[in-house]
């Protein structure tokens, strides 16, 4: 009897079980299920944080608490500093380690390595590109003095207030008061903060160098239109036999179905973005010119407000959950 062949990748969509961990998840909650095995069998996770000075960093967590601040996006290039030792040493140690990261943070720790850990699983995010930390940290001081206010926490995509689908940045300042804007979600998409390696990524393709590769499901609404609810999907591609391995261990954690590759080709599944033609431009303004002129001429801040526009749509959804 010949072998059935194992088409890779596998290709799930997926929502968590809890209604609580999908809430605070950026879309399934498939990062909190895999994790969640690792720790329980006493391993150690390594994850991208915001910092009380809202820089992306990688750090270990060996607790629930600590590994649910990996939670959510974080639009910005993480600092790895030290990761790649420590996490080698927790290896030869016998520990299991979790790493997740963007694909060219996995393939270097694997070049790092040098050889494949049996008790390592990695997984990576389909990654649109690695903005700019700068860019990020002068647009806060922006809305700082905007507000006349501290910015005391971030939400890279509100998804509570304004929905899955939409991409609107909340900052919380130190009065309370919450600021939502499209301004950085706008700069990001149109490409010019990215790094220069990210116009020539090797890793836009469906295959990536993680074990298990994940991503916000966009085109749910035709790959599987009942899991289409607004409140989060989360693709899952299945990658190797240990991805697989540890996929089949937390199916019982999720909502889960196969899925077709061709119903889930995102354009970073397909190749990378263009170094756009204004990007020279934007950076010598960024350098010479206040940053409002910045969000004016780049990241639509002054045009119609588009957040009075989710904030109508999200009404309608309201309404019509309502009227049932």
């Amino acid at each position: 009897m010949m072998e059935e062949k194992i088409i890779r990748p596998g290709v799930y969509a997926v929502k968590h079980k809890d209604e609580s961990v999908r809430a605070v998840s950026r879309s399934g909650g498939i990062f909190t299920a895999l994790s969640d095995l690792i720790l329980e069998s006493g391993g150690v996770i390594y994850g991208c944080v915001l910092s009380k000075d809202f820089e992306a960093i990688h750090v270990k967590a060996d607790s629930v608490e600590l590994r649910n601040l990996m939670r959510g996006s974080k639009y910005i290039q993480s600092e790895l500093g030290d990761t790649y030792k420590s996490i080698k040493r927790d290896l030869d140690a016998g520990r299991d380690v979790f790493f997740s990261g963007t694909s060219c943070q996995v393939a270097g720790l694997r070049s790092f390595l040098s050889r494949d850990y049996e008790n390592l699983i990695c997984t990576d995010i389909v990654c649109h590109g690695a903005p700019s930390k700068k860019v990020w940290l002068q647009y806060l001081k922006w809305q700082e003095k905007r507000n006349g206010k501290k910015v005391v926490a971030v939400d890279f995509r509100d998804k509570e207030n304004f929905g899955w689908r939409a991409h609107i940045e909340t900052l919380i300042m130190d009065d309370g008061n919450k600021v939502s804007s499209e301004v950085f979600k706008n700069l990001f998409y149109g490409h010019t903060v990215l790094r220069p390696s990210c116009y020539e990524c090797p890793y836009k393709d469906v295959m990536h160098p993680g074990d298990i590769t994940i991503a916000d499901y966009w085109g749910i609404e035709k790959a599987a239109p009942e899991f289409d609810d607004d409140k989060g999907v989360s693709l899952v591609l299945v990658n190797n036999d240990k991805g697989e391995s540890l996929f089949e261990k937390c199916k019982g954690k999720m909502i889960w179905k196969a899925t077709k590759i061709e119903d889930s080709m995102q354009p970073p599944l397909k190749a990378p973005f263009p170094n756009p033609k204004n990007r020279e431009s934007f950076w010598n303004d960024f350098q010479k010119e206040n940053f409002e002129i910045v969000a004016r001429r780049y990241g639509g801040y002054g045009c119609i407000n588009s957040v009075k526009k989710h904030v109508r749509g999200l009404i309608r959804r309201i309404a019509k959950i309502i009227k049932g």
